[in-house]
């Protein structure tokens, strides 16, 4: 039964009031569920709470799967539900794809992510853009969106300048040849700080070549486009090998080279309608304070050179001449959030009706040598993914090696995704918006908030499930039909089925938020769950009819554990 919409009637039939009923879960020594209709419609009919709960609750005691429902404080309707009630409101909501909705039907999102700068190699700066894009990518599929990916590359732009410049002053082809990208990483850093360096001294010959190379690139000059290609190239298969290690991907990578010259048409059109000024000095600026915002919006340099508000800009426009989308994320930190509330106000400004939402989230900090929280840098810490990646993969064999009983039977492939998992989920071990806190002992512990944690859950669940004890004693012999006519009261099993109840409710409050982590949160309390679960209740030696009930509760569990963990980019390996 569904209780929610069994409460919804009740509200219906005995004040002609059709209400939506929220449900939550009470802490359980007060109940299974509760709500607070009672005291959403004091003001409307003008009653007491109480007096509404109790004209209420006398309607719910008249369930027969309902029992000890009862009225706390001011209006809170608290109850409890039979533990085979739950399981047969389980088996009728069940399907192929639990959890999932039809938001989406006939819509289409573009997400975009993880939009690497192609000057450098690919650091832990882009992890959580990728990971967060990915979550909700996946998210909106999961509720029926037609969802389009982007990685909007950082191909275009001073980078570029700086990347010849460097080259040029302090590289060579040799060099190149042999480090690939991280030369490319080390000349731009380098160059940077030359370029710092000479702006102290008064000087600018350096950031005059830079501009130089930027103009001759527009200008589509032979020798520019050829450096161009040869450094996106390089750039652009490292990219491509960490995104095919963190197995994340995208349908598009339309960088913001391709995008530059349709930028300079629709700035040349908005200075001929009026919606952008062009200044004095040559400089283009759009006008937002009409929405609140003072400071306009630069959209071309003095010199003519587009910005990255030009990119954008077009972007937004392309998007809605091939796609039509009726979404679009971006998966950005929050240090770019009063620039995407610029872009958006132009974007509004220019009769773009399409939903623009910044996917913002905060840094990744670690523990120095002084025990002190600060950001992950280069110069403190693992920033390369590359690296990352490595050193995960060793700590994952660690864990392994931990679990001396079994650890020889554990495939390359297993350590991969234990590492992967580690570091995935450390994403999500708290909302999105706020610094996460990387720390390489608390990412792999096997009972703590962790990836490796709800993984080994999950094939703990699946090692029983499998066992060839159990499939030769009973499941070829009992059906699902016939487990429902079998009478079994499932009271060991009543707070699992009530989690497992849960998951489409916090489906639905990760999708409408954007925010992943509460899947997370869900699955280490899940995994919680059965742990008390196996302590209290043995399944091998139960009679064959209970064994069955059992079973079959623990495969819906598998499937909720490897479709939230697959939510969030993460797989379940087949040993640990």
């Amino acid at each position: 039964m569904n209780y929610q919409n069994h409460i919804e009637q009740i509200v219906d039939d005995l004040y002609n009031i059709n209400r939506p009923v929220v449900l939550t879960r009470p802490k359980p020594e007060f109940g299974d569920y509760s709500t607070t209709i009672a005291l959403e419609l004091s003001k409307e009919l003008k009653k007491p709470p109480q007096q509404i709960a109790g004209e209420l609750l006398e309607k719910l005691n008249s369930n027969s799967s309902i029992y000890e429902a009862s009225v706390a404080g001011p209006g809170f309707i608290n109850f409890r539900v039979k533990a085979d009630a739950l399981a047969n409101t389980l088996n009728e909501k069940w399907s192929k794809n639990y959890g999932a909705g039809s938001d989406g039907l006939d819509k289409t999102v573009i997400v975009e992510y993880p939009s690497n700068n192609m000057a450098k190699p690919y650091s832990i700066g882009h992890l959580r853009s990728g990971n967060q894009g990915w979550a909700v990518k996946m998210l909106h599929q999961k509720m029926g969106w037609n969802v389009i990916t982007d990685n909007h590359l950082g191909d275009y732009g001073t980078p570029f300048g700086v990347w010849v410049v460097g080259f040029l002053n302090f590289s060579s082809e040799e060099e190149l040849d042999k480090n690939g990208v991280y030369e490319l990483g080390r000349i731009y850093i380098e160059t940077k700080k030359a370029l710092k360096d000479e702006a102290a001294a008064g000087k600018s010959e350096l950031a005059s070549q830079v501009q130089n190379w930027l103009l001759k690139l527009e200008n589509n000059d032979e020798q520019a486009v050829d450096y161009s290609k040869k450094f996106n190239e390089i750039s652009l298969n490292h990219i491509h090998e960490i995104m095919n290690r963190l197995k994340i991907s995208t349908d598009y990578e339309f960088g913001e080279a391709f995008f530059a010259p349709i930028g300079k048409n629709i700035v040349l059109k908005l200075i001929e309608t009026g919606e952008a000024k062009k200044n004095e000095d040559g400089s283009v600026v759009i006008d937002i304070s009409e929405q609140g915002i003072k400071t306009p919006v630069l959209v071309q340099k003095s010199n003519g050179a587009a910005l990255y508000a030009t990119n954008d800009l077009a972007t937004i426009m392309y998007r809605e001449d091939n796609f039509q989308p009726n979404r679009v994320v971006y998966a950005v930190g929050d240090e770019q959030s009063f620039y995407f509330k610029q872009l958006f106000a132009v974007a509004k400004k220019l009769n773009v009706n399409t939903e623009l939402i910044h996917l913002s989230f905060g840094l990744i900090d670690q523990i120095n040598a002084d025990g002190v929280r600060e950001k992950m840098s280069s110069r403190k810490g693992v920033v390369l993914m590359e690296e990352l990646l490595n050193t995960a993969e060793k700590k994952a064999k660690e864990v392994v090696q931990q679990r001396n009983d079994i650890n020889s039977e554990v495939s390359q492939e297993d350590i991969e995704k234990i590492s992967l998992g580690a570091i995935k989920f450390s994403d999500f071990t708290a909302d999105r918006r706020t610094n996460i806190l990387f720390d390489w002992d608390t990412i792999f512990s096997l009972s703590g908030f962790s990836g490796p944690s709800v993984q080994y859950a999950a094939v703990r669940i699946n090692k029983i499930i499998n066992s060839e004890n159990l499939q030769n004693n009973f499941e070829a012999k009992i059906t699902e039909k016939e487990l429902l006519k079998t009478d079994y009261n499932y009271e060991a099993e009543k707070e699992v089925l009530l989690k497992l109840l849960e998951y489409p409710v916090i489906l639905r409050q990760a999708y409408n938020n954007l925010e992943p982590h509460k899947i997370a949160t869900y699955l280490y309390e899940l995994a919680r769950e059965m742990n008390r679960y196996y302590e209290t209740t043995r399944i091998k030696e139960s009679p064959d009819s209970v064994k069955a009930h059992r079973i079959n509760m623990l495969k819906k569990v598998s499937y909720v554990f490897a479709d939230g963990l697959n939510l969030l980019g993460i797989e379940v390996p087949e040993r640990m």
